[in-house]
């Protein structure tokens, strides 16, 4: 945790020359992950806002706001309540910083509408948003892996019964054939006795 938090702190610290235009991942959350730990993820979060607030950078300001409910995502997965820790620090920081935003951001419609969800939404009612987003797309996915197992299950009764069909085809051809061949046989030999008995007759002036 301590190396990705050190990875951060650099990129930012370069004004994310070194992080290209990509939106700032969120930092690994684990099940172990402490308040202090939130609590320097926030930190760094409003590092960087402080930073493009300054510089007057309303992409980049974008960008780190919509990185923002992927970081509430990833606490969310692990540790609701540092999820609404982390998202409260972030509220408090854009509430008292709204006017400067604004100031220089207030035509952007993306940056209006992020930073009024994340001030005006309660912390807890927005990570419980998040909550349930990530639950419904978790269910949603165990859907889709039970439905290609019940699948993949249904082609292997159905390759089953096909092969069963073709076996027990098979057999009823063989036997069908079988039995043509006995009664031909059999018809052969009738035939056979009835041409001798006829030609015995003959001989016999009969």
């Amino acid at each position: 945790m301590k190396k990705v938090l050190i990875a951060v702190v650099a990129c930012m610290a370069m004004g994310f020359a070194s992080c290209g235009n990509k939106t700032q991942a969120p930092i690994e959350v684990t099940d172990s992950t402490t308040v202090e730990q939130a609590d320097e993820v926030a930190a760094l979060t409003i590092t960087a806002l402080t930073e493009q607030i300054e510089a007057k950078d309303a992409n980049k300001l974008q960008e780190t706001l919509a990185s923002v409910q992927e970081q509430v995502k990833e606490f969310v997965t692990k540790n609701p309540e540092l999820a609404k820790k982390y998202v409260t620090k972030v509220q408090e920081f854009l509430k008292a910083n709204a006017e400067q935003i604004k100031a220089f951001a207030g035509d952007n419609a993306a940056v209006a509408a992020a930073v009024e969800t994340l001030t005006v939404t309660p912390a807890e009612t927005f990570v419980n948003g998040l909550t349930s987003a990530v639950g419904g797309v978790q269910e949603a996915g165990q859907a889709a892996v039970d439905q290609t197992v019940d699948a993949a299950n249904a082609a292997v009764e159905g390759a089953k019964k096909a092969g069963q069909d073709a076996v027990d085809n098979t057999k009823k051809a063989a036997e069908d054939a079988a039995n043509a061949a006995k009664e031909d046989a059999k018809k052969k030999a009738n035939d056979a006795i009835d041409e001798g008995a006829n030609k015995l007759k003959k001989g016999l002036g009969l």
